[in-house]
């Protein structure tokens, strides 16, 4: 659909028709349509964001009520230690960092940290006016994967935040190298301490700093809640009570690289669904049954991956990792988990090895066979291929359904769905955002309507006035207006010329007649 993108990481789509598309280097670019082939550069915010490796602009999304409410929030890792003026590694405006050696970036590591933001636009000329709103400062990251996540907005206007745990992916980490040694400051004895077994809390450990007591808690591989105009936590928060601001935050830790995740509203209530790349063995799916219950979902990283112990961890004989082993059903297992050595579908054609799970997006309905409603779609980045999980008989997606749904993607780092109901993914290497149709019979089947207002024709309507319906499942936004509508009055039918516009966030459709709708006419 667009092509000659930088590195795209996230592509967003607005209820105006607008699409959104974030590069790792810190650029924001804008097309004013599907058919827009020249995008706008909405935000360069290159000289701030540390795009090097695993790092960069990794999430970005748009207020559910843009362009009304004219905000783009960002999650990127910040070119600089927590509380320091970026660049630090980096130079102003350039699209590509470095990491010098020392300290080396799998030796010592060159410490960054991480920024959730939020950026007001311009709406007649989609770009962005006055300064950045920084919402939260943290994340410290020693080495150069495992760093930013997704953002996801929740039906009740709710932010979610990923990120990861900043730690090494080329031995356990519990906070022994730097330069100086611990940069993270991570407990016991803060920067330039010596950490040790079993005390050390560091490193990848900092997934789990919700289980420690006496020393602030980090965000490192956790899920977060938090009030998008401020970035605090929400007063719903299952941790709201809590002294500490961070953990009054958290809804979910235990994460390695929480690089993705989705949301599934059921029976009114949020459930976010989170895939998590990992180590040595195991990708997970993982599921946040509620998004604000009592619960904080601990999901066991890096004492577990998959469904048992990490041995690197476990061999190390670290308190926080034995503490955990002998606690019952303290662990949330992932709904779903393939081994890297594995096929995820028996016989297909993706291959194994190398893997690291990426974008996820639920189907809610549209021009796919219905046999797609509410089934989950995953992808893996280096694997090159799509996966959809169809709904169980508990109307969740059942992991034995699970079949190959695209073989030979184009490295998929984010799948989303458009506003036409089609699955959109982003291509990182190859600079493109693509799109997948459905190439069968149409579906013909009638949306279902679950409200009018005015309703049934009890009023008259006039062309200055609207026809609001909400349907309960996605439609075809293209076929909606180039349909025609009529009028039913004591038996007879007559055509009615009209406008109709589609939001796809809300599901509704807004008739505004040509001409006068007579009363008590359906």
């Amino acid at each position: 659909m667009y092509s000659g993108l930088a590195n795209p990481t996230t592509v967003q789509f607005a209820r105006d028709g607008r699409v959104f598309v974030a590069e790792k280097s810190g650029l924001i670019k804008e097309f004013d349509n599907l058919s827009d082939k020249v995008p706008t550069t909405v935000a360069d915010l290159r000289t701030n964001v540390y795009n090097f490796w695993d790092r960069g602009l990794l999430g970005m999304a748009l207020d559910p009520n843009f362009p009304s409410n004219p905000y783009v929030y960002v999650l990127y890792t910040y070119d600089a230690p927590i509380g320091g003026t970026a660049p630090r590694w980096g130079q102003p405006g350039v699209s590509s960092d470095g990491c010098p050696t020392p300290p080396g970036a799998n030796a010592d590591g060159c410490v960054a940290s991480g920024r959730l933001s939020r950026l007001r636009v311009d709406v007649n000329t989609n770009t962005v006016i006055g300064p950045e709103q920084v919402l939260i400062e943290d994340w410290c990251q020693q080495y150069p994967s495992h760093s930013m996540g997704s953002l996801v907005f929740g039906s009740d206007g709710a932010l979610y935040v990923s990120a990861g745990d900043g730690a090494s992916f080329t031995f356990a980490d519990y906070g022994q190298d730097g330069s100086p040694l611990n940069p993270c400051g991570d407990p016991p004895g803060g920067v330039g301490a010596t950490m040790t077994p079993p005390t050390a809390e560091g490193g990848a450990l900092r997934a789990q700093d919700l289980r420690t007591t006496g020393d602030p808690v980090s965000l490192n591989g956790a899920i977060l809640r938090v009030d998008p105009a401020t970035g605090d936590a929400l007063p719903n928060n299952p941790l709201y009570g809590s002294s500490d601001p961070n953990a009054r935050r958290i809804i979910a830790y235990g994460l390695r690289n929480p690089f993705r995740q989705t949301l599934m509203t059921r029976a009114g209530s949020d459930e976010l669904w989170v895939g998590d790349v990992g180590w040595g063995d195991w990708e997970e799916v993982n599921r946040v049954a509620s998004t604000t219950d009592s619960v904080v979902e601990n999901f066991g990283w890096p004492c577990y991956e998959g469904a048992g112990r990490q041995s690197g961890y476990d061999s190390a004989n670290l308190n926080i990792c034995e503490n955990l082993y002998g606690e019952t059903n303290a662990v949330t297992a992932p709904i779903y988990a393939y081994n890297h050595n594995g096929q995820v579908v028996t016989g297909e054609t993706c291959p194994s090895g190398s893997t690291s799970i990426a974008g996820l997006a639920f189907y809610k309905g549209g021009p796919y066979p219905d046999e797609y409603d509410d089934a989950l779609f995953f992808t893996d980045f280096s694997r090159d291929c799509i996966w959809v999980m169809h709904k169980g008989a508990n109307g969740l997606p059942d992991p034995a359904t699970r079949k190959t749904f695209v073989a030979g993607a184009a490295n998929p780092v984010d799948l989303q769905i458009g506003p036409n109901g089609d699955l959109y993914y982003v291509d990182f290497d190859g600079g493109t955002i693509r799109r997948i149709e459905y190439a069968g019979a149409p579906d013909t089947t009638p949306p279902t309507v679950s409200d009018v207002t005015p309703a049934d024709g009890a009023t008259g309507v006039a062309p200055t006035e609207n026809v609001v319906a909400t349907f309960s499942e996605d439609i075809n936004a293209t076929t909606l207006s180039t349909s025609t509508f009529t009028l039913t009055k004591q038996g007879a039918t007559t055509p009615v010329g009209a406008t109709v516009s589609y939001d796809a966030v809300t599901d509704k459709a807004t008739l505004n007649p040509n001409a006068d709708l007579e009363a008590n006419a359906t």
